[in-house]
């Protein structure tokens, strides 16, 4: 495919605009939405790429409207791992994921929210330094699959991170991951001009939905921004586990 008619790419900027807003509320869940939609109107060589490259700028974005909540040592303890298996997933970027691997990855999900759950209010329950497993795991993952966003999310509120804390901290560490992966896309020759011209003209969208999460997450509570990503990670662990 590879190109895009006027009809599609209103399409996908609706996608992306509604990605990026979900993404700014909830710190995950945007991949889920838009990435399925590159795919049917790309293809899934292009797809990725370009979805990379506007989750990227999203990202950076949702960086900027919480930087005074990011927490700068998990972040680095994060790229650490990420980096190089970014690197790693970017070079074997070749198919998606099998149906057992969504599967597992789904009941890990629901898994994460009811242990989450049975901890009750406990904050800060890791040392710091396990983000860089983390990273390096859910890199590599995302670098084969285009997303890896709501497998995160359990880990940093697990770390005790919540709102802007939360989403500023997860979108500057996977900012990062997205910067080395299109690096290696790139020298990998799958990053084609098309799809960075794609990527590029979704960048405004997704910083517009940036910018309406973040309006969203200032007005809400705590306890409701906690329930907000657990029924998200509910819902999308429920997706994988049916439709694998």
């Amino acid at each position: 495919m590879g190109t895009l008619s006027v009809t599609g790419f209103l399409i996908v900027a609706v996608a992306a605009l509604l990605a990026s807003t979900i993404a700014a509320v909830a710190g995950t869940g945007g991949g889920i939405i838009l990435l399925p939609v590159l795919v049917a109107t790309l293809g899934v060589r292009d797809a990725v790429p370009v979805y990379t490259l506007a989750q990227f700028i999203g990202n950076l974005s949702r960086v900027g409207f919480n930087w005074r909540e990011v927490r700068r040592r998990v972040v680095v303890w994060f790229a650490l791992g990420a980096v190089p298996m970014a690197i790693a997933g970017a070079i074997l970027f070749a198919r998606t994921g099998d149906q057992a691997l969504m599967r597992i990855l789904g009941a890990f999900l629901l898994a994460s929210v009811a242990w989450r759950r049975m901890r009750g209010n406990r904050r800060g329950g890791f040392p710091v330094q396990r983000f860089t497993l983390i990273g390096g795991v859910f890199a590599f993952v995302s670098a084969l699959v285009g997303s890896a966003g709501p497998f995160l999310a359990p880990f940093f509120l697990a770390f005790g991170l919540t709102r802007g804390a939360y989403i500023g901290t997860e979108a500057l560490a996977t900012a990062i991951m997205h910067l080395t992966k299109m690096g290696t896309y790139g020298a990998s020759g799958v990053f084609a001009a098309h799809a960075v011209f794609i990527g590029l003209a979704l960048g405004p969208i997704m910083v517009l939905g940036s910018w309406l999460g973040k309006q969203i997450v200032d007005r809400i509570s705590e306890r409701l921004f906690i329930v907000v990503v657990d029924t998200a990670l509910v819902f999308f662990g429920s997706v994988f586990l049916i439709r694998g």
